[in-house]
């Protein structure tokens, strides 16, 4: 469970999520990028963009597949993180530092989202 910080919230589709301020911060899990193996190209929306939660907001690429990234809540991008497009691999040296965006919610979809004991339950149950 160390690979998965109890003050996150996940979702099924291996985001994680946390408040900052009355925003939402989202990444990728540490079980994304292990499965994704090494990122080469992370594709975000530009700020100001409205995402809706469960639907894709971007793209990963890797040098074994690319997954669309999915929104834990909907609501508007408030930042991106830059670093991240211009350096891909960091989503695997540090998933939870490498966040992706920042979301100003428009609903409450935060509180739905997995804890960090659902979300190991959820990965051992698709084993």
């Amino acid at each position: 469970m160390s690979n998965y910080p109890s003050d996150l919230k996940y979702t099924k589709d291996h985001e994680w999520a946390k408040k900052s301020g009355g925003n939402i911060v989202v990444g990728v899990t540490w079980h994304a990028q292990d499965a994704l193996g090494a990122v080469v190209y992370v594709e975000l929306p530009k700020v100001g963009a409205t995402v809706k939660a469960h639907e894709s907001f971007g793209v990963i690429e890797s040098t074994k597949a690319v997954s669309e990234l999915f929104a834990p809540v909907g609501g508007k991008v408030a930042k991106i993180n830059d670093a991240v497009t211009g350096n891909p691999g960091s989503v695997n040296d540090d998933p939870y530092a490498a966040w992706l965006i920042e979301i100003e919610p428009s609903g409450a979809e935060f509180d739905g989202l997995m804890d960090q004991a659902t979300y190991v339950k959820s990965l051992e149950a698709a084993k």
